[in-house]
């Protein structure tokens, strides 16, 4: 513990004493990967271990300042073997997170511009779907996935993975099928998982006439960036939470709009950097195909 705080306090003399730009670096690109690190373990159990982490170092650290022995080299003895513990216990969780970086990937320009193509295909399928099941009085939740990963709640259910359409999202909320209980997720154009468990609100501002799959839209909401549509059984009422407010009475021209505001706000930016990627690769090639012309010449 006093040779990893001995480093830190020489990097931290370096960086203010004689900064290089090589430091400048370093520091942003340390920065970059934490930020991603948190981003991927944000409402997952390695989130929880890794306040857990600065608890104990911060409990090691004050340990050793007002001299408590013992207690600091208990510690300094599960820091030292806590790497190899967290990689044993979190081995499932930390290869998710790794599949997520090799498949987030920058340079799959033409899924995006596919994606770009179906996204009124999508806001459709979506909308037809809702009304339908509003007009049958058939209940529903659909969990649409943003920024946050909702990999916890999707390991909760029955993995689908298949292409946004009416028919599918009907027939899953098909009363008396095995998978209408719960909650869908959907991860851009598909449908993730199905019959997935949701943490209900604990807001009490809730109305009583309001049943479970309001409460659980809430509470997903609230802990995530997602947007939740909810089709009331009793009522037929679309509903709409996000941010851990709910909206309700939505109509076609309402969900549309909603809708829209999802898919074509992130369609539109990655459809410019697939374009501005294409465009890189296609004259990289023509740069390849003219190189032999030229020791032809």
């Amino acid at each position: 513990m006093s040779s990893v705080t001995e480093q830190i306090s020489a990097i931290l003399w370096n960086i203010t004493h004689r900064p290089r730009m090589v430091d400048v670096v370093d520091i942003l690109l340390l920065t970059f990967i934490i930020y991603t690190l948190l981003n991927h373990t944000r409402q997952t159990r390695i989130s929880q271990i890794i306040k857990g982490i600065v608890i104990l170092l911060a409990a090691t650290w004050v340990s050793d300042l007002i001299g408590m022995r013992t207690i600091h080299a208990l510690l300094s003895w599960v820091i030292n073997a806590g790497p190899v513990l967290l990689i044993v216990l979190f081995q499932p969780e930390i290869r998710r997170i790794l599949e997520e970086l090799g498949t987030t990937s920058l340079f799959d320009s033409t899924s995006r511009m596919q994606e770009l193509s179906n996204t009124e295909l999508i806001i459709d399928e979506m909308i037809l779907a809702l009304e339908h099941m509003a007009r049958r009085r058939v209940g529903a939740l659909i969990v649409i996935e943003q920024k946050t990963r909702l990999n916890d709640v999707i390991s909760t259910g029955t993995m689908v993975d298949g292409v946004i359409s009416q028919p599918l999202i009907e027939n899953i909320f098909e009363p008396n099928t095995p998978l209408h209980d719960g909650a869908v997720v959907v991860r851009g154009d598909r449908v993730v998982a199905a019959a997935c468990l949701l943490r209900l609100s604990d807001t009490t501002g809730v109305g009583r006439d309001l049943g479970t799959r309001h409460r659980a839209g809430l509470g997903v909401s609230e802990v995530s960036d997602a947007t939740v549509f909810i089709v009331s059984e009793e009522t037929g009422i679309i509903s709409m939470a996000k941010d851990g407010h709910l909206v309700r009475h939505l109509d076609e021209a309402s969900l549309h709009q909603i809708l829209q505001g999802i898919y074509e706000k992130k369609d539109e930016k990655d459809g410019r950097l697939a374009a501005s990627l294409l465009h890189f690769k296609q004259r990289r090639r023509a740069a390849r195909d003219e190189q032999p012309t030229d020791k032809k010449a």
